[in-house]
């Protein structure tokens, strides 16, 4: 085992603090990441805090990690070492069920392994996040990362990036759609940067009023200020997909209503408590409503691949390890432009 600086929590109230921590001896499949950069996502926050359930202490939060190979095991063929790699939202599947044969190991049938506050498949051993110096993953769940890439902007890629891509692509948009995003933060303005790099036009719906000049910059075309339910009248029947990125909770019949007939309101955010819909929201142009996730490891390097053709990062804030407390609740106040990365070099 090795030791590891990395920053956590050690309850639900408590800062986010320093820390050691311990990564296992590389197996022959295992490859070495040494930590340039790591997301700050809004799931770390409810999760530390133990707003989705309780979480296992010590927690060490963080799945959008990008860094450079250190150390390969013998039996690793794609990575070698000085490789930029990146780790996602989950480490391990039993790669035998339907879903893991689908590329889908993200809904294993078994057991996902997600990055932190998980076990490994033992049912023991701990997960740690890339508030890291370092990780130890398994080959078959890192992802390439091709170099000369802006590795602080790929980071955030890693799950803002492919909860938005997934859905995206899953129902083919294409040049000459019409797309609405919902919400412009950390999962939103990539929404709309992907939804743009792939031909959309894209409808930007916000509460803040102040968001219309970044929704344009980042590639809408059109704002609806959406505390106003007048503004919703002219969007009747004319959007193709709705991706709603909001965590709290708010009346989703407006939304469900600018969606033409047959078309789907896709939820990528989670509310801490249920939405209330109304069946005649759905039933008057057989609307769909559903949600995702993330994706498999193959549809997240199909998603990078794209985003390092197309040129879309994420806009981010780069802080210190020493500034996550601060961001964390800047975060939950809507502060940031819009996805904070840590430094790990800082940790």
């Amino acid at each position: 085992m090795k030791q590891v600086k990395a920053y956590g929590a050690t309850s639900a109230t408590s800062l986010i603090q320093p820390m050691t921590i311990e990564r296992r001896d590389p197996r022959a499949d295992d490859v070495v990441i040494a930590i340039d950069y790591c997301g700050v996502c809004h799931s770390d926050i409810h999760t530390v805090r133990s707003e989705w359930g309780p979480a296992s202490y010590p927690c060490v939060p963080g799945h959008e990690i990008v860094g450079r190979v250190t150390q390969v095991g013998k039996k690793v063929k794609k990575f070698k070492i000085g490789d930029f790699a990146g780790v996602g939202c989950f480490v391990d599947s039993c790669g035998k069920c339907k879903s893991c044969k689908a590329n889908e190991e993200q809904f294993c049938e078994v057991k996902t392994v997600f990055t932190y506050n998980s076990q490994e498949l033992d049912g023991k051993t701990p997960t740690f996040g890339g508030y890291a110096t370092s990780i130890t993953t398994k080959e078959k769940y890192v992802l390439k990362i091709k170099k000369g890439l802006p590795l602080d902007r790929v980071a955030p890629l890693l799950c803002a990036g492919i909860t938005t891509y997934s859905p995206l692509r899953r129902y083919g948009v294409k040049k000459g759609q019409r797309v609405g995003v919902v919400g412009l933060g950390g999962l939103g303005h990539m929404a709309v940067k992907l939804a743009k790099a792939m031909g959309a036009e894209v409808t930007v719906f916000s509460t803040s009023l102040d968001k219309e000049k970044d929704a344009k910059k980042l590639g809408a075309k059109n704002f609806v200020y959406s505390k106003k339910p007048e503004n919703f009248a002219a969007w009747t029947k004319k959007l193709d997909l709705m991706i709603n990125t909001v965590s709290v909770d708010h009346d989703l019949a407006p939304f469900l209503a600018c969606l033409k007939i047959d078309a789907t309101l896709v939820l990528v955010g989670a509310p801490p408590t249920p939405n209330q819909v109304s069946a005649f929201a759905l039933i008057g142009g057989r609307k769909k409503l559903t949600g995702s996730l993330i994706g498999g490891i193959k549809e997240t390097q199909e998603m990078l691949d794209f985003c390092a053709r197309k040129k879309v990062f994420s806009d981010i804030e780069l802080i210190s390890a020493s500034q996550i407390n601060e961001a964390y609740e800047r975060t939950i106040k809507g502060q940031v432009k819009y996805r904070f990365v840590v430094d790990a070099k800082t940790i």
